[in-house]
């Protein structure tokens, strides 16, 4: 990608306002008056709306955007970003791709941006959007023959359904390209899974695609062998119970939860769901950073919500009580207890929770 023209200071933030206002007309107005004005596409994509977007990530962690305000947001880049290639009109001169968000995979706009990049750079792409099943998605490769599928994960709980859907594609024939956090910021856990490659950017996704690439035949491997201790099919299998129970002696273990209303006990629902989903994501590639970083992540959104770091750490003493039976997911429950007590996420304190 050459820029033809810098950005000017401040457009960042004139359009993370835009966004952040709902503002569809007055950010797609931004994004063509400075394509008018010689910016590339691609930049455009990659410097001013990605950036915004993570932004706005940014922003609900610390509890400032509401989810409804970040909804928003997301839908005004769609438009915009719609409205930028539109103008743009490029017209594909290079093979097929699919693109698409794992089984389970809501975050769907970090893969649009590859794929209008892949577009801008001449290929043919069809963008499948969040959640596409791996059936769903194999049915399509057989009814468009794409040369590639790039597959995006941006959350490490979807890597069992993405090593389905990639194995899957890989079994009739089109290589996966993969991208999104999900994968390891080093891409080792697409590795791990077999992937044929991983991009770190949109920018990396378009270099190795245009460079032509063409992926030799992966060798058998046996990376997942720790799997046959079974701890993750059992974690899965007993999920729903163990998720129940530990709520249910939550409350008993940590008393300021008697007194939470319908909104507070929803949310606290949702936070245990994902310490066990995490866990077992952990146990599936058998990286502990999986499970650590993630609670390390959640203490500090909780911190922003006024939420003390010990309803997190009573929760994980009570997960560990239930999977005694688990060396594997012991050994992760005490690193995540370890990183929380070692200070990892200051600032905490004993203030009556509240979300």
């Amino acid at each position: 990608m050459t820029a033809t023209t810098a950005l000017l200071p401040g457009v960042d933030e004139k359009y993370l306002a835009l966004v952040g206002a709902g503002d569809e007309w007055g950010a797609t107005d931004l994004v063509l008056a400075l394509w008018e004005d010689g910016v590339a596409p691609e930049q455009l994509l990659l410097e001013l709306i990605a950036p915004a977007q993570v932004r706005v990530g940014e922003l609900w962690a610390a509890n400032e955007w509401s989810v409804a305000r970040e909804h928003a947001a997301t839908a005004t880049s769609e438009r915009a970003i719609a409205a930028l290639i539109a103008r743009a009109a490029p017209r594909p001169t290079l093979g097929r791709i699919t693109v698409a968000c794992t089984d389970g995979e809501w975050h769907a706009l970090p893969p649009r941006l590859v794929g209008e990049v892949l577009r801008l750079r001449g290929w043919r792409v069809d963008f499948l959007g969040a959640n596409v099943p791996g059936p769903h998605l194999v049915t399509h490769l057989h009814q468009t023959g794409p040369d590639v599928v790039a597959l995006s994960c941006a959350l490490p709980t979807r890597l069992p359904r993405a090593h389905a859907t990639l194995t899957a594609c890989q079994a009739v024939g089109v290589p996966v390209l993969t991208g999104g956090r999900g994968f390891g910021v080093d891409g080792r856990h697409a590795r791990l899974l077999g992937a044929d490659g991983w991009a770190a950017t949109a920018t990396e996704a378009a270099d190795i695609l245009d460079s032509g690439w063409n992926p030799p035949a992966r060798a058998p491997h046996d990376d997942l062998a720790h799997l046959a201790d079974e701890e993750y099919t059992q974690l899965v299998r007993q999920r729903h119970k163990i998720i129940i129970g530990l709520l249910d002696r939550l409350r008993a273990g940590y008393p300021p939860m008697r007194d939470y209303d319908q909104r507070q006990a929803d949310a606290t629902a949702e936070d245990v769901t994902h310490i066990v989903d995490f866990l077992a994501a952990a146990l599936y590639v058998n990286d502990a950073s999986v499970f650590t970083e993630f609670l390390t992540w959640t203490a500090s959104v909780l911190q922003a919500r006024h939420v003390p770091l010990r309803a997190l750490t009573v929760c994980l003493d009570l997960l560990g009580d239930d999977l005694r039976d688990f060396p594997r997911a012991g050994d992760l429950l005490t690193l995540g207890l370890a990183e929380l007590s070692a200070g990892t996420v200051p600032g905490h304190d004993t203030v009556r929770p509240k979300r």
